[in-house]
């Protein structure tokens, strides 16, 4: 697809004052250090774009959900340091967004300089999509560059209003973003797969509806397949459902089952799970077999299963979808040529228990996804990954590389693959307006 916006190439760019908003909306460990920088080094192309034509580089983002203007726990401080290490050259920070600390910096600034302003939320108004905001921060700069991908599907001050005041337009990381998206969506090599995760199905509906309509395998996993599985009959024990989601559940399932008469087209839902009765470390793990009984035949023969091991009890809780189910997961992606994934198959923050492995007793299904995806059962598909707990699942692992796309947005990937619109892109100037020569 061709990106319809003008992006940082279709402008002059030498002398200008630039306002880029970035998404530097990164994990931060309890010391203040930053956990992970992977949206900070996927901002790099932009910056440095800009700085190579002679602009005065500002660039504001926000970080968490701060109280307030004195939350240090969500200063972009961190950042700064970090930015300047990634780019080999000196950043300066202001204490704040707006003010005149920030206009003071903003009109210093020199050309092939950067300036990082402090968090954006420290200001509710920023949220509200007030415009006395976005004005205050379009007048820092002469032109808005939007880069933060993560943001855009949020009608917030830095995403639409500000482009009111200033010529708007894209950075590389959104262009590259949105093409990529789009592409995989609308032109995919086939077959095509969709893996969907997640807590609950009200979130992920659309793009459900619209995988049944483009995929050619659909599966559902994490927390939201109980209530499929709980729409299905299924006694969940205490697992995490959402009971007024089970008639979206089974209008799904119905709309699926129409699909597959018409058409070759699989929707799947796990057979058996990795259950527990607390969430920790230390919980003792034990698969449920409810579809199939394979797993429970082959670990009891020559007895026969006991009714237990078909049956989650009361007090347990899936965490993890089973052995079989991943095992025909990874097998339908030997199948595939094209893999989207949003959404990881369990409950991946627990940790292992020193010297048990690098993961965590629920995050078995995710890995065997993700072995399958990169090849180590013959066949390597083309993958994406929607960003959100799966981005940062696979930045946790320090696998980012290995896959083909790693979205840096969870909620603007999902969106844009629904078919929405997203305002902080549709708000930038398209390319048949184009005002100004290139630099």
């Amino acid at each position: 697809m061709s990106f319809s916006k003008q992006t940082i190439k279709d402008i002059s760019l030498k002398g200008k004052r630039v306002l880029l908003r970035a998404d530097y909306n990164i994990p931060l460990k309890a010391n203040g250090e930053i956990a992970d920088d992977y949206r900070i080094k996927k901002s790099l192309p932009t910056v440095e774009y800009l700085l190579s034509k002679g602009a005065k580089v500002i660039i504001c983002s926000h970080l968490g959900r701060p109280t307030g203007p004195h939350d240090t726990h969500c200063s972009l401080a961190p950042v700064a340091k970090r930015l300047q290490k990634l780019l080999d050259k000196k950043v300066l920070f202001a204490a704040d967004c707006v003010g005149p600390e920030a206009e003071a910096a903003a009109k210093q600034l020199k050309p092939g300089e950067v300036l990082l302003l402090e968090n954006l939320r420290y200001h509710p108004e920023e949220e509200k999509n007030e415009d006395s905001f976005a004005k205050a921060l379009a007048n820092l700069a002469d032109v808005f560059v939007q880069d933060g991908f993560g943001v855009v599907h949020r009608a917030h001050a830095s995403t639409e209003a500000v482009t009111k005041y200033l010529p708007s337009v894209a950075g590389l990381l959104l262009e590259k973003e949105v093409d990529t998206i789009t592409d995989a969506i609308q032109k995919p090599e086939r077959p095509m797969m969709a893996i969907v995760g997640g807590a609950k199905i009200a979130d992920k509906i659309e793009i459900l509806n619209r995988f049944i309509d483009l995929a050619d395998i659909v599966v559902v996993g994490g927390a939201m397949a109980n209530t499929f599985l709980l729409a299905q009959g299924l006694d969940t024990g205490k697992s995490l459902t959402e009971p007024e989601d089970v008639p979206l559940a089974k209008d799904i399932i119905e709309k699926a089952k129409e699909k597959a008469k018409n058409e070759h087209f699989i929707f799947y839902i796990p057979q058996d799970a990795v259950v527990a009765k607390q969430i920790n470390s230390h919980s003792r793990t034990r698969v449920v077999d409810w579809g199939t009984l394979t797993f429970a035949d082959i670990e009891n023969y020559p007895k026969r299963p006991p009714h237990e091991d078909s049956k989650i009890a009361h007090d347990e809780m899936i965490l993890d979808i089973g052995p079989f189910s991943g095992a025909f997961i990874a097998g339908s992606i030997q199948l595939a040529q094209t893999v989207i994934w949003n959404g990881t198959m369990g409950v991946t923050e627990t940790p292992a228990i020193n010297g048990l492995g690098p993961v965590g007793p629920f995050a078995h299904g995710t890995e065997l996804v993700i072995e399958a995806l990169l090849g180590q059962y013959g066949h390597r598909p083309y993958s994406l990954i929607g960003g959100g707990d799966t981005a940062g699942y696979i930045e946790e692992r320090r696998l980012v590389s290995c896959f083909d796309h790693v979205s840096t947005g969870g909620g603007a990937s999902l969106e844009l693959m629904s078919g929405k619109k997203l305002p902080g892109v549709e708000s930038l100037l398209s390319k048949n307006k184009v005002q100004s020569s290139k630099a």
